[in-house]
């Protein structure tokens, strides 16, 4: 009788050779791959390999109504992964079912990118606990049927790496698993079409290694290293760490940096076709080894760069992308009181091939990049460097009559490009209205957080919350003080989660009371409603207003009408096409949908059964 595993393989084996022997040509390298793969399926255990089985049976498990998925750093949040463990009723109690945990692999301190630089993937920082607490954790975790996600930092590492550090010893083999030149031609010439991406604080692709005497490429900071994949050792190490998280009980992998895996001369280096090919490996890879593992892509393009991440319906590559650009969008909704922009990115997203899922959030680790659709911004008569810099200003509080508390990042003085980092809370007001002791602003600001989670929450794909963003934690001023975080305004927003303010959810009229309960609320919905299930149909709708977002959702027999005024005036809304009688999920109220009052950044949820 044949294992699962080369039941798998058997079923993959053709395609997985085809295009490694396209890329690299070595026989001997996927020969040792098959057999390493192999040996990681011998060393999985039993209750992961159930776990596989009952995923095969359900590849699609991950797009249920119930899933729910938050983000969070586990020191920041517990201290280590054995105080985590912990606290796991505390998340159970939101309806966490996926937990994703930034970076937790070893790293150097303090220059690591919030971890993303890496020293050892497959081994957990010393700082954060040991392998067998991670593997405890998601164990844990599974009889609580969560799912934990980790960081796979594939385009780099650390240049403390063993790796690294033979390279700077002058060990060819480890040398060649960078991109290094003996002189600066070629890398100046490189960089004359790659875009910098920390402009300000990191320009420029490449820096001079002293010690190895060579140009290092080098697309993030300059302690960070790009990995040569055109070595065939480079993947196979990689995928085969892969491999080992999944055996600790990894469940989703988050892909970092996708698109810039593979470069090329006179090429912008991003997106290129053999970051496909690598892509498609790893999904063949991953589900003859452990299909109960998901493949989330950290790819942060416009709608139309995104689609071919996903593969195609025959040849998938991610389960999973980010929705940066709807983030982006919605913020900026937010500030103009104006969704045209926000509906035309749904639409786009919408336009995509039903395998696409995307992950929606408000908030992440990282910072809001204002990359909206300049193209369509101007048909409706928007400047897009006027608007941009009207959204920066207006999040970081300098725009005259702004509610919003933030700070910007990474300003380009030459482009006047700017991003804005805050807490979801400081973003909607709460934090201006709290320091001017202004109940009304507050009230305020909870209703703007809790419509801006609503409307995330009724898109197509999979809802994530950033850890705090479910008690309304406020900014972090405090890392102005520290040197060795006062250069990153990430830092604003990445603060050490509040114990005491968690504590206050359960007393009546709190700030953490009101979020927390609105926010349950919406989650209890989206898991029990049948129109939140993976087979709904979802549009925008045109509601005669500019102020006012409409998404519909649809299942036979069933239609939910949802509806975001994301302006601070009463609206009107007309919608011809939605006849009959609805009842609103949130107030209970009965009533035709064509027509409808919204106060200031209302939600409504309406459903109407077929036959009312």
């Amino acid at each position: 009788m044949i294992s699962a595993f080369e039941r798998r393989l058997k079923d993959r084996r053709d395609e997985l050779e085809w295009l490694y022997m396209e890329l690299y040509d070595r026989r001997d390298r996927l020969d040792e791959l098959l057999e390493r793969m192999a040996e990681a399926y011998r060393q999985r255990s039993q209750s992961l390999r159930r776990l596989d089985a009952k995923r095969e049976e359900n590849p699609e498990w991950f797009r249920a109504g119930k899933m729910l998925g938050m983000t969070m750093y586990t020191d920041l949040f517990a201290g280590n992964l054995t105080e985590l463990e912990k606290r796991l009723d505390y998340l159970t109690g939101q309806g966490i079912t996926y937990l994703h945990l930034m970076p937790l692999l070893k790293m150097p301190h303090p220059d690591n990118d919030g971890g993303y630089a890496v020293e050892d993937f497959d081994q957990v920082d010393p700082s954060l606990g040991t392998n067998e607490d991670l593997s405890r954790l998601t164990a844990a975790m599974r009889r609580r049927g969560m799912s934990l996600c980790l960081d796979f930092v594939i385009n780099h590492t650390a240049d403390t790496h063993p790796w690294a550090m033979r390279a700077k010893a002058g060990e060819q083999e480890y040398i060649d698993r960078y991109i290094c030149f003996d002189t600066p031609d070629i890398p100046r010439e490189m960089e004359k079409t790659i875009p910098d991406v920390f402009p300000e604080t990191a320009p420029g692709s490449f820096l001079y290694q002293e010690q190895m005497k060579k140009y290092v490429c080098s697309s993030f900071h300059p302690y960070q290293w790009d990995l040569n994949y055109r070595n065939p050792a480079v993947f196979n190490d990689m995928v085969c760490s892969m491999l080992h998280l999944a055996n600790l009980g990894v469940e989703l992998l988050r892909i970092d940096a996708v698109p810039y895996l593979w470069k090329e001369m006179g090429t912008t280096c991003r997106n290129l076709p053999k970051v496909h090919t690598i892509m498609r490996m790893i999904r063949l890879i991953t589900e003859t080894v452990c299909p109960a593992v998901i493949l989330k892509g950290e790819v942060v393009m416009a709608p139309k760069e995104l689609a071919p991440y996903f593969g195609t319906a025959e040849k998938p590559e991610c389960h999973l992308l980010y929705n940066a650009s709807t983030m982006a969008t919605q913020w900026s909704a937010l500030a103009s009181a104006d969704v045209r922009q926000l509906k035309r990115q749904l639409d786009d997203l919408h336009s995509l091939p039903a395998h696409c899922c995307f992950v929606n959030y408000l908030r992440c680790h990282d910072d809001i990049g204002w990359g909206l659709n300049e193209e369509f911004g101007r048909t409706i008569g928007i400047d897009p460097l006027a608007h941009k810099k009207y959204l920066y200003e207006f999040f970081e509080g300098s725009y005259p009559g702004s509610f919003a508390r933030g700070e910007r990042y990474n300003y380009n003085p030459v482009t006047q490009d700017a991003r804005t980092c805050g807490t979801t809370a400081s973003l909607c007001g709460i934090e201006k209205g709290l320091y001017e002791g202004d109940e009304a602003q507050v009230t305020q600001g909870i209703q703007r957080d809790l419509m801006m989670h609503a409307a995330m929450m009724c898109m197509s794909g999979f809802p994530m919350l950033s850890s705090g963003d479910e008690i309304g934690q406020l900014n972090g001023y405090d890392y102005h003080q520290d040197p060795d975080r006062w250069e990153d305004s990430r830092n604003l927003h990445r603060i050490r989660f509040n114990w005491d303010n968690a504590a206050l959810r359960t007393q009546p009229g709190t700030v953490q009371q009101r979020i927390w309960d609105g926010l349950r609320r919406l989650e209890e919905l989206r898991a029990g409603e049948r129109c939140f299930g993976p087979d709904a149909w979802v549009t925008t709708w045109d509601t005669g207003n500019r102020q006012v977002l409409a998404l519909v959702r649809r299942v036979e027999g069933e239609t939910l009408t949802c509806l975001f005024n994301f302006s601070d005036q009463f609206q009107t809304v007309h919608m011809d096409a939605m006849e009959g009688e609805f009842e609103d999920l949130i107030t209970g109220e009965r009533g035709p949908c064509s027509t409808r009052q919204l106060w200031p950044y209302q939600y409504c949820l309406c459903r109407r059964r077929d036959g009312q």
